[in-house]
């Protein structure tokens, strides 16, 4: 028996906008909701309605991109109708097809009772594969690591193409391993079969090769869901929104897609954004609604927000309007001489604010890559002003950056065992046993020239003179062993001293080929390591530098209930959270655009960055600063950085500028 169900005045607790989107009876409705628009309110009051209109619950299916997306939608359905929502078939694409595969997976020749590989246990299996086929490569020869093979094979998936297509596309520096990843694969796959399991990119591409193969189950599943509502339509990747043209496919199924094309930026990850553009050419009887009233920014950030994405000519047209009035704070626009200024710029307004009563979980620092933030990290740890960062790790606890300074650290002190552990880890067939007795051999050489020659601490003589006959390796060491003393040596010629940029640069360059194999998105790892340079460049001392990034890492990691952290991310990281004052940092041409979305000349990627550029603008609520450096860096190869397209194209009137002094 169904529950009463509690009644609603819908157009008076709704904009008409909203209103008109919850209430409708079009088969197929797409409902673009602008940022900050009340999004999942309307989706919330449709399924209200939908159930007061005497839908049962377990025929409506509410498609989500995140767990926590999906439990805040249940519970305010449930506030707002007393209903057992527990009845709505409402979750992320993967937890939905994991249920519909749990019924009928036999049909693709699955047992019973199936299991999920989570992440460590893909990473596992893979890096079995990875020594059966590839464990007797040589230094030069290096294979790919199982994350990075993982990583490739997952977006060949998500973008339905084959994985031979985005090798050469997206990792060609691995396309003389082809033939090799190509058997990895292919075992990867039976040996999934073999032991009955699914990864999360199975249960997408099960699930719709059970809908596209077995009629009798799709058209079950169209009967049953008359309503089919999905979240956030602009991030669906190609085989989720096959997927719901099938669910949604049936007589008498009815479809509603509630996105923002102007927030589509996970391309990346295998996101198109034709899906939601094209969608009434796909459904050409849709109803289309906008809702364009704004409840979270000020006027002046919607107007800067609307020219923004104004720029971009493959869109659907909308123009948000603010609930809210007040304050006319226009955007400040602030050049700054070097990104070091910048940043102290940056982090002296945030005391000012701080000081004025604002807390500082009211503010947010955004950025378009993690590099982008190593100034303001520092900055703010020497103004003692607590931060948390919600897309990753602090810049210096990152893997590949502690690669690169623990050659430095060895280079300063020669007794620094965590740092030659941590470099001879990076030598192919060096587990914890080996390397223990090479650092025994290290220890006891250094230890033997530092009596000779009193008062020293880092070696003046050639590491190779003093190390290579002392430390005994096995044959297949004995390449990269020599190799890395080579490169020890070059680091402190006896004709000059080299710039510490300089060091960074040679430690860097001969990293490359374990790099570019060890880690995915090595480009955008690259460009972390080349803003060190940059930023090391300019210490007119190494060991006081390796001390700051070592005080850096000290600081206490606060808790997510501290008030005072200011909150830093990369925009990808903060898309659908909001703060009152935000600050977007590093907005240089070749920054945010990146250099390799103007280099490629591609429309699609540039209109990408300038759809990134307005999510990060319409994360502001009262307050928003945009900064960025004439220069990066003070060293030898600092660069020049225009402002930013999207500050230069952008009606003047609309912003203010600032001084950085």
């Amino acid at each position: 028996m169904m529950p009463t169900l509690t009644a609603h005045d819908y157009a008076a607790e709704l904009n008409p906008e909203q209103y008109a989107a919850v209430t409708t009876t079009a088969a197929q409705a797409l409902v673009i909701a602008g940022a900050g628009s009340g999004k999942t309110r309307t989706l919330t009051y449709r399924v209200a309605w939908l159930l007061e209109h005497g839908v049962a619950p377990w025929r409506i299916l509410l498609l989500t991109f995140t767990n926590k997306a999906a439990r805040e939608m249940l519970e305010r359905v449930t506030a707002l109708t007393g209903a057992d929502a527990g009845q709505l078939w409402s979750g992320t694409f993967h937890s939905i097809a994991n249920r519909l595969l749990r019924r009928h997976a036999d049909r693709l020749g699955y047992l019973p009772g199936f299991t999920i590989f989570d992440s460590d246990d893909q990473r596992a299996l893979m890096k079995a594969l990875v020594k059966q086929f590839a464990g007797k490569m040589t230094k030069a020869d290096r294979f790919p690591k199982p994350e990075l093979l993982l990583s490739l094979h997952s977006l060949a998936v998500n973008t339905a193409k084959d994985w031979h297509q985005v090798l050469s596309t997206e990792y060609p520096y691995l396309e003389t391993h082809e033939d090799i990843i190509g058997k990895i694969y292919a075992e990867y796959t039976a040996r999934k079969r073999s032991l009955n399991v699914m990864d999360f990119d199975d249960l997408l591409t099960n699930l719709l090769r059970l809908l596209q193969e077995h009629a009798d189950i799709r058209r079950g599943l169209q009967e049953r869901f008359l309503h089919v509502l999905v979240d956030e339509y602009q991030d669906t990747n190609t085989p989720q929104d096959e997927i719901v043209r099938l669910l949604a496919g049936g007589t008498g199924s009815c479809l509603m897609a509630v996105g923002d094309d102007a927030q589509s930026i996970y391309s990346w990850r295998g996101a198109n954004v034709e899906h939601i553009l094209r969608f009434t050419e796909q459904y050409p009887q849709a109803e289309v609604h906008r809702i364009t009233t704004n409840y979270r920014s000020l006027p002046p950030i919607l107007a800067l927000s609307n020219a923004a994405i104004s720029l971009n000519e493959n869109q659907i047209l909308k123009e948000l309007r603010a609930a809210r009035a007040g304050d006319n704070f226009k955007p400040a626009v602030i050049p700054a001489p070097d990104n070091r200024t910048e940043a102290a710029w940056v982090a002296r307004r945030i005391d000012e604010l701080m000081g004025s009563g604002i807390p500082g979980k009211d503010v947010a620092i955004l950025y378009r890559a993690h590099f982008h933030s190593m100034d303001v990290q520092m900055e703010l740890t020497r103004q003692h002003i607590p931060f948390r960062i919600t897309s990753g790790l602090r810049f210096f606890e990152q893997a590949h950056v502690k690669d690169v300074v623990a050659f430095l650290r060895l280079l300063c002190n020669p007794r620094d065992e965590i740092a030659f552990r941590r470099i001879v880890g990076t030598f192919p067939r060096v587990g914890d046993a080996t390397a223990g007795r090479m650092w025994a051999q290290w220890l006891a050489a250094y230890e033997a020239w530092a009596a000779a020659h009193p008062g020293q601490v880092a070696l003046t003589d050639p590491h190779s003179k003093v190390m290579e006959p002392a430390v005994k390796v096995s044959p297949a060491i004995r390449p990269p062993w020599a190799a890395f003393l080579s490169l020890m040596d070059s680091l402190h010629p006896a004709d000059h001293t080299l710039l510490p940029a300089e060091l960074v640069h040679a430690v860097h360059a001969y990293l490359v080929p374990y790099l570019s194999h060890a880690y995915d998105n090595y480009e955008e790892r690259a460009e972390d390591l080349a803003q060190l340079a940059r930023n090391v460049g300019q210490e007119e001392n190494l060991e006081e530098f390796l001390a700051q990034i070592a005080l850096l890492s000290e600081v206490d990691t606060p808790t997510a209930t501290d008030d005072d952290c200011v909150t830093l991310s990369t925009i990808h990281q903060a898309k659908g959270l909001e703060w009152k004052i935000v600050f977007i940092i590093f907005l240089g041409e070749g920054q945010f655009p990146h250099r390799r979305v103007i280099e490629s000349g591609s429309t699609a990627d540039i209109e990408e960055e300038t759809r990134l550029f307005y999510v990060a603008v319409t994360r502001a609520q009262d307050q928003l600063y945009l900064s960025f450096p004439r220069y990066n860096g003070r060293s030898y190869d600092a660069q020049f950085c225009p402002p930013s397209r999207f500050l230069t194209t952008l009606p003047p009137e609309l912003m203010q500028l600032w001084g950085a002094d």
